[in-house]
């Protein structure tokens, strides 16, 4: 009985770690899925409309493609705006950061002129890409298990993870 009550609590900290971890490693691969299909999206839409003013429609179905990636792996778009996009250069950002709980963080960058030096043969061209770059806050819940095992102990409850894709302008 003393060794189950010692190597109980033990067990439990591993077991949520590990559940814990997946679970980050799993969202990070949602991610980039909806990261990579996204800049294909965009890459796939002609680059006439970038100096409308505005958001591009290309631009516009690249933040459909991962707000509705988001909402069909049942994630939280943290409430994104999808008119609210700020601009800089060929860059349009949406970001969204609400209280909670738990705390969501997101944001969404959509480069549409992101330029890739590539060497073919003894020449270096500059080849023009779509790049998505995504932030999302994960919530651990490991600091609420690590303080029954060790009361005094602080662990960082929320880590923003990022992925990036890129993908060649086909127009």
């Amino acid at each position: 009985m003393v060794e189950f009550a010692v190597s109980l609590p033990l067990l439990i900290v591993f077991v949520v770690g590990i559940f814990d971890f997946s679970g980050a490693y799993t969202l990070k691969q949602k991610l980039a899925n909806a990261a990579r299909d996204s800049a294909r999206s965009a890459a796939a839409d002609p680059a006439t409309d970038l100096g409308n003013g505005g958001i591009p429609a290309s631009v516009s179905d690249a933040f459909q493609v991962v707000d509705n990636y988001l909402k069909a792996e049942k994630l939280s778009d943290c409430g994104v705006n999808p008119t609210g996009a700020t601009q800089s250069a060929l860059t349009w950002t949406y970001s969204a950061n609400t209280a909670g709980p738990p705390p969501c963080i997101f944001s969404l960058a959509i480069n549409r002129g992101y330029i890739a030096q590539v060497t073919v043969g003894p020449a270096t061209i500059n080849v023009v890409q779509t790049q998505v770059n995504i932030q999302y806050a994960y919530n651990w819940h490991f600091n609420s298990v690590i303080t029954v095992l060790v009361p005094g102990a602080t662990y960082k409850g929320q880590t923003v993870l990022s992925t990036s894709a890129v993908a060649l302008n086909e127009n």
